[in-house]
């Protein structure tokens, strides 16, 4: 099937089959004498999983460590399983961050009901937020924002 038709089945834009290609997680398919690309159905299955694999939270390095632990050595679920306990511990701290982020400025907002907007000194730009407070406010909101995602070498396991 022509490139169009492909993306047609999978849902994807012929740029996004065209990128995956160049990422590696979609193999190069044969040419036609004309010079089209000519998939076969295993390319559908394959973006089907991609797709999948995204919204599960696999970045497209790790995609393809898995497409390669499949092409190497079969199943590759124990793999799959270990990234996807890593992106789990990643989450909980995520959320535990994000938590503890929310509950900062909640107590915030309720400080800010109980101050009078007269007592701001120009100096300190805004009493809401006192100054010694800021470091701490933007420790967590750096934390929150500064997440990575857990990227490993290709055949590194957790």
């Amino acid at each position: 099937m022509r490139i169009g038709e492909l993306a047609e089945h999978a849902g994807l834009t012929v740029k996004t089959i065209r990128f995956y290609e160049q990422a590696g997680v979609l193999p190069e398919p044969e040419r036609r004498p004309s010079g089209y690309r000519d998939y076969d159905d295993s390319a559908v299955a394959r973006l089907r999983f991609v797709k999948a694999a995204q919204a599960a939270g696999l970045s497209l390095a790790e995609i393809r460590e898995v497409i390669a632990v499949r092409d190497r050595n079969g199943p590759p679920c124990r793999h799959v399983t270990d990234l996807l306990n890593a992106h789990a511990a990643d989450l909980d701290r995520r959320i535990a961050e994000l938590t503890a982020l929310r509950d900062e400025v909640r107590r915030l907002r309720d400080r800010a009901d109980g101050l009078d907007p007269a007592g701001c000194e120009d100096a300190a730009v805004c009493h809401v937020i006192p100054t010694d407070q800021a470091s701490c406010v933007q420790r967590s909101a750096d934390a929150v924002a500064g997440s990575p995602r857990v990227e490993r070498p290709i055949g590194v396991r957790r």
